[in-house]
């Protein structure tokens, strides 16, 4: 095995290129959210759309149309979309919103007191309609990643 044969791993692209387009279009939906042009979100969990949900939908989708449906990895992998979708707008969107309140109460609490004044990290989860973002968008990316390339 060399190097060249990561690149031809059609999963695998359809996984990488489900999380770059997710990861890029949370500038501009940022920007149309905000009015604001935050280019750090290429890096930020949590935004518009999922880029876990949409990776890892992607990625089943090729495993579905590249090894078949019938397959016993594709069972898997629509088993672990579930959970991650799941979490993503779940576990991680309640992390966020406990965060949020407690950046509320520490400075309301500790306004001038020698502590960390360091803030939570509020957005790390997803709302329904950013998951189904990450859904719609890696449908996308494995539909025309296998009509382009079959």
């Amino acid at each position: 095995m060399n190097l060249m044969d990561i690149f031809q791993n059609k999963v695998l692209i359809a996984v990488m290129v489900g999380w770059l387009l997710a990861q890029t279009l949370k500038i501009p939906t940022e920007y149309l959210r905000s009015r604001r042009w935050l280019w750090t979100m290429f890096f930020a969990a949590g935004g518009m759309p999922s880029s876990h949900t949409a990776l890892m939908v992607a990625g089943t989708l090729a495993v579905g149309l590249y090894h078949g449906f019938d397959n016993p990895i594709f069972a898997m992998s629509v088993a672990v979309t579930m959970i991650i979708a799941h979490d993503a707008a779940g576990v991680r969107r309640q992390a966020g919103k406990h965060a949020e309140r407690l950046n509320v109460l520490f400075d309301e609490l500790l306004k001038g007191h020698v502590l960390s004044e360091e803030e939570l990290k509020e957005v790390i989860g997803h709302t329904p309609l950013e998951v189904i973002g990450g859904i719609i968008l890696g449908l996308l990316v494995g539909i025309v990643q296998w009509m382009i390339w079959k």
